[in-house]
């Protein structure tokens, strides 16, 4: 298991933690090994459940247990997980979530499936070069998101999840068509005044969705009358939009500095304080947000900030916190998808699995 560093260090690489062992004997047989817990290595089992899947058994649970019960496993569990003990998290509700977080996980006992992840496919043209990042999510600590671009659209998809939002889901969705014009640093300071920034593209982008769908609403009604040529110049006009709204984001982002001041506005809380005090380009986004349970969930307004090749943050509006992203930069091997196609319809099936 690929562990993230602890909370909030996301630059720091990931901690490797062995789950399980094969050993390969002659004759073609083979001896499984659980290795959870701290008393050694301990009978186990594997299964080939279908193609890209597999499950694993501990036979031996009583392995895991630990002399001084629950409570032992629980702070053994915090400082492996966290680095912290509990006596160094004061705020009740970050002790809830995270025992929410050692129940759930410790429930399965090393019984676990596994399901193949393919890496994003990249292209020449996508912002910086797609892959897994760790990010910071308050106190739920730090989570594992796959970055993948999509033409217009980039996705950030959560690897690993918590009490609130599930692995599997679309945690950010970045317009790449509207990309935002910061104030000065000064100016910047005042949320108010990005807040009013970023609802303004909300607005924009809610009005060009109205629009798009009448469009389409045009087109196909236009497509079922006989004159078939008022059908054809709805079509080009639609085109021609298209071909506009393409060259002015072009445009845009060609225009756009190799970098400016970036500082978080007063109000919002950040994890980690060391963030990148210049950055490159910001987008209007929007995050996922969701009670405990995935109650209520909802897309709220936010705005991505790229600050290089290995690092970019979220600002969640609603939420007044920011969530800072570092590249993983483990070497993962036979990890990239046989094509898009295959890409695509993963992603599908981890987020069914989580809803």
């Amino acid at each position: 298991m690929y562990l993230p560093p602890h909370d909030p260090h996301v630059d720091d690489p990931m901690r490797f933690k062995p789950l399980f062992r094969i050993h390969l004997m002659e004759r073609k047989c083979a001896t499984v090994e659980c290795m959870y817990g701290h008393k050694g290595p301990h009978n186990g089992h594997i299964q080939i459940v279908k193609k890209d899947e597999f499950s694993t058994k501990c036979n031996q649970t009583d392995h895991h247990r630990m002399s001084g019960g629950r409570q032992e496993e629980f702070r053994t569990w915090l400082r492996e997980e966290w680095g912290r003990t509990l006596e160094d998290i004061f705020h009740e509700h970050m002790q809830e979530l995270i025992l929410m977080k050692f129940i759930y996980t410790s429930q399965y006992d090393n019984c676990l499936t596994y399901r193949r992840i393919y890496l994003p496919p990249s292209s020449p043209d996508d912002l910086i070069k797609p892959g897994l990042f760790k990010g910071t999510y308050g106190s739920h600590g730090l989570e594992i998101v796959m970055l993948s671009f999509h033409g217009r659209k980039a996705k950030g998809t959560k690897i690993t999840g918590d009490p609130d939002i599930p692995a599997g889901q679309q945690t950010v969705e970045i317009d790449l068509a509207h990309p935002l014009q910061l104030p000065d640093v000064e100016n910047l300071r005042d949320f108010s005044e990005l807040s009013r920034i970023v609802l303004e593209v909300q607005e924009q982008v809610r009005r060009e969705e109205q629009e798009q769908e009448q469009w389409r609403e045009e087109e196909d009604c236009s497509q079922q009358a006989a004159f078939q040529p008022a059908a054809k110049a709805l079509g080009g006009e639609g085109a021609e939009g298209e071909e506009t709204a393409a060259g002015a984001e072009g445009t845009t982002q060609d225009k756009a500095p190799a970098s400016q001041p970036f500082v978080l506005p007063m109000g919002v809380i950040s994890r980690n304080e060391d963030y990148p005090r210049t950055c490159r380009v910001c987008f209007y986004g929007t995050g996922l947000i969701a009670g405990h349970g995935f109650t209520s969930p909802e897309r709220t307004p936010g705005v991505f900030v790229l600050f290089d090749d290995d690092r970019f943050g979220f600002i969640w509006l609603d939420l007044k916190s920011f969530s800072l992203y570092s590249r993983i930069k483990v070497s993962f091997q036979n990890a990239e998808a046989p094509s898009r196609e295959a890409f695509d319809e993963m992603l599908k099936n981890i987020q069914s699995l989580a809803t």
